[in-house]
């Protein structure tokens, strides 16, 4: 692990793989109160032959930092981390909120994102008036149960409980100012109708069972898009944690692409 000073955070990162690779460096953002371990699977599969980066973004993991008001402000830590390691070209891979941030980096940096992968991620949170009042009334509860109840139904079902409550633990970690901020900014987040301005080829992953972010959002964000590659995979919000093999499988036949 190494670490990188911004705007007031210490950003840790891990940097791997070798860096004389013709392969374009693969750049991993981890989802809302997550860390960048959430990519274990795809950095042990990816490093031993092409660049990886992965980092905990401000106020997560092991990184510092007051929360993001905006999706924006992660996405220009990512730059100026990628600035810092003379990294141009890359290919931003994000989970939920760090696909909302992978967006955003396509859309202000389109001469330096070569693809685009968005795993259980959309374009614009939208609810019914009915569950929009239930997600702000939510806000009001005791911060651990808040959190508790988001993660608890983050999972598909039958996932393994002792492993669910492993990781609302770790959520719950996260400094709740940092947490609430970024809820606000990923509730506030909305670059749907920018779609079509995203011209790389994108691979679009999501699970059958979210619950949190629906597929049925992903699909509609896919119409825009120039070039997109849809998988569906049976699991819930957390793809990286529930079917980590299929994911990297699926990542792996979108990067062989020509």
């Amino acid at each position: 692990m190494a670490r990188f000073t911004v705007d007031g955070a210490e950003l840790a990162y891990d940097d791997e793989g070798p860096r004389d690779s013709a392969s374009t460096p693969l750049v991993l953002i981890h989802g809302w109160t997550a860390d960048r371990h959430r990519w274990d699977h795809q950095t042990a599969h990816f490093s031993p032959h092409r660049r990886v980066i992965r980092l905990d973004l401000r106020g997560h993991g092991e990184s510092t930092g007051a929360g993001a008001p905006t999706i924006d402000a992660l996405a220009r830590d990512v730059v100026a981390l990628l600035d810092h390691l003379g990294v141009d070209r890359f290919i931003p891979v994000g989970h939920s909120m760090g696909g909302m941030t992978a967006q955003t980096l396509a859309l202000t940096h389109p001469g330096r994102v070569e693809r685009l992968v968005l795993v259980n991620s959309i374009g614009r949170m939208t609810y019914s008036r009915a569950r929009g009042l239930l997600m702000a009334a939510s806000t009001l509860v005791p911060f651990k149960l808040f959190v508790a109840a988001n993660i608890r139904r983050a999972f598909g079902p039958g996932h393994p409980r002792d492993e669910v409550e492993t990781y609302i633990r770790a959520s719950a970690s996260t400094p709740r100012e940092v947490v609430m901020t970024l809820y606000a900014a990923m509730r506030a987040f909305d670059v749907l109708d920018r779609a079509g301005e995203i011209r790389v080829p994108t691979l679009m992953v999501h699970g059958y069972h979210d619950v949190q972010l629906p597929v049925r959002q992903m699909l509609r964000l896919a119409t825009g898009y120039q070039d997109a590659e849809i998988r569906v995979l049976d699991a819930g919000h957390e793809l990286p944690l529930e079917r980590p093999e299929g994911l990297t499988a699926v990542l792996d036949r979108f990067l062989a692409r020509p």
